[in-house]
């Protein structure tokens, strides 16, 4: 930690240790267009590098992160901080050249 402060890409990472987050609407359905499950977009926050931190992000901070799949393929997952109940949200997640792995 740089100077004692808790970095919002450590609060998203300990919200979701603590089973405290939420997938939404546009996250579910890119999940599913790109067969991604839940569990890996979770646990590959877990392991992931950070790409960007959005604290002034609206209506949420942000981050963006750099995740691999079990078989290698790497995707970027963003993910936001509701500060209020302290609950960490999946936004969006798509591979990095826009493209399914699979084509």
């Amino acid at each position: 930690m740089v100077g004692g402060m808790v970095t919002l890409f450590q609060k998203i990472r300990h919200s979701v240790t603590r089973n405290e987050y939420l997938i939404g609407r546009h996250a579910a359905e890119r999940l599913e267009q790109r067969g991604i499950m839940e569990w890996q977009a979770v646990e590959g926050l877990i392991g992931g590098s950070l790409l960007e931190e959005r604290p002034d992000a609206r209506p949420n901070a942000l981050v963006e992160v750099l995740q691999v799949l079990p078989d290698g393929t790497e995707f970027k997952a963003v993910w936001a901080y509701l500060k209020k109940s302290e609950t960490a949200k999946l936004v969006t997640v798509h591979f990095l050249d826009g493209c399914s792995p699979w084509h």
